[in-house]
């Protein structure tokens, strides 16, 4: 999107440069890289990184309402409601569609927002990996609020692991090793000390928590959570000692009920020239006049599961009154393919990554997550068959 640099950058490109930036990155975590990384970094211009940052505070002036969680509270499914929650998210990742508005100006569009973790020790990792094997500005940065990737890796230790020994914390997940974000949890275990462990390894006593460690029973003290509800329920007839539900004594680093508090329930709060209208399904008496312009969520769903792009009344009509409370409609967004490919033109969604420490006022933006797109949507599957698509990295223009 700067034109400069996106020349610069696809001069220089080749398909053999590529792949040793691949290989590199196969040799520092063999085995671990299970997602397709797209063929270039996205370069964002100021004047749309302003906008971000204006959207991004429109958003999080909505989270910082002392009535937020009043307002959601129907978010969390009782049966998955985790006790102990705390003040608010420690973990904020925010979805934006590149677009373009009526004038033709580059504008973000509100996609998603998420109160959970995503890839944060990877994305400084990949950004370095960019750095190193093609053209970068040095002007550019890939970072918020702290320069360098070591500092941004010590905010992160500050909150993730604080004043505990790092084998005290785990990073939650179920069967960590097939998961395909596995490579950040090695990133993670490399810059912080903090390793992946299944909840099926977790021990119980009492309302203490354990797992073992080269032999050793160590005790659990802070769950740097990556577990969501909607992966077990692929596992019906998996047995563990401890539930996410427990009520036990550990400090959880992004609590799970913020999944479901910051996500698509919290859509309808917003108001902004950034975010596309959006209503509860249940709200609605009547439906736009301008239907085929809106797409249907459920709320309580992950990664793109159950969106459903063309709708008509009757396909709303046929959701059962008890169920239109756990659907969201939703304003389509027209990405816009803005990245210049050597063949053509890419749609991009660039993804605000924030911490929140405990007792900060507001959360603080450290970086950011992109992903390319040349499908009907940004996913995997609606891409298989493309070049120049997947995930990658911004650099921004401050």
């Amino acid at each position: 999107m700067i034109q400069s640099v996106r020349h610069d950058y696809n001069a220089a490109f080749s398909p053999d440069r590529y792949q040793a930036f691949l290989d590199t990155i196969k040799h520092d975590l063999p085995d671990q890289l299970d997602f397709r990384v797209a063929e270039t970094p996205v370069f964002v211009p100021k004047p749309l990184t302003d906008k971000l940052l204006r959207a991004c505070d429109d958003i999080v002036n909505v989270l910082v309402r002392p009535d937020f969680k009043t307002l959601t509270e129907q978010a969390i499914p009782v049966e998955q409601r985790v006790p102990n929650e705390d003040t608010h998210t420690q973990f904020l990742a925010v979805d934006f569609a590149v677009c373009h508005d009526d004038t033709g100006e580059l504008i973000p569009q509100l996609i998603e927002l998420q109160g959970f973790p995503s890839l944060y020790c990877f994305q400084p990792y990949l950004a370095d990996q960019f750095r190193s094997h093609f053209p970068i500005p040095d002007t550019l940065s890939h970072l918020f609020n702290v320069d360098t990737n070591a500092a941004y890796i010590e905010r992160l230790r500050d909150m993730i692991v604080g004043d505990c020994n790092p084998e005290e914390v785990i990073l939650l997940e179920i069967y960590p090793e097939q998961q395909k974000t596995r490579i950040d949890f090695a990133l993670t275990e490399q810059y912080l000390g903090v390793k992946a462990v299944c909840l099926t390894k977790i021990r119980k006593q009492g309302r203490q928590l354990f797992y073992e460690r080269d032999g050793r029973t160590v005790p659990i003290k802070r769950i740097y959570n990556r577990l969501i509800f909607d992966d077990l329920q692929n596992f019906p007839d998996l047995q563990t000692e401890f539930h996410l539900t427990d009520d036990v004594d550990v400090d959880w680093v992004g609590h799970p009920n913020w999944f479901f508090r910051i996500s698509k329930y919290t859509l309808p709060l917003l108001n902004s020239p950034f975010v596309p209208p959006s209503y509860y399904l249940s709200d609605l008496t009547e439906y736009p006049t301008d239907l085929n312009e809106y797409v249907l969520k459920p709320l309580f769903s992950f990664a793109g599961s159950g969106v459903k792009l063309h709708i008509t009344p009757d396909d709303l009509d046929a959701i059962p009154a008890e169920q239109r409370g756990s659907y969201l409609l939703q304003r389509k967004v027209q990405y816009e393919p803005v990245i210049q490919a050597l063949d053509g033109h890419v749609k991009c969604e660039i993804r605000m990554l924030f911490i929140w420490p405990k007792g900060d006022a507001r959360p603080t933006l450290l970086t950011n997550l992109s992903r390319l797109s040349r499908g009907e949507m940004i996913g995997v599957r609606f891409n298989k068959d493309f070049d120049w698509v997947g995930g990658t990295v911004c650099f921004f223009e401050q």
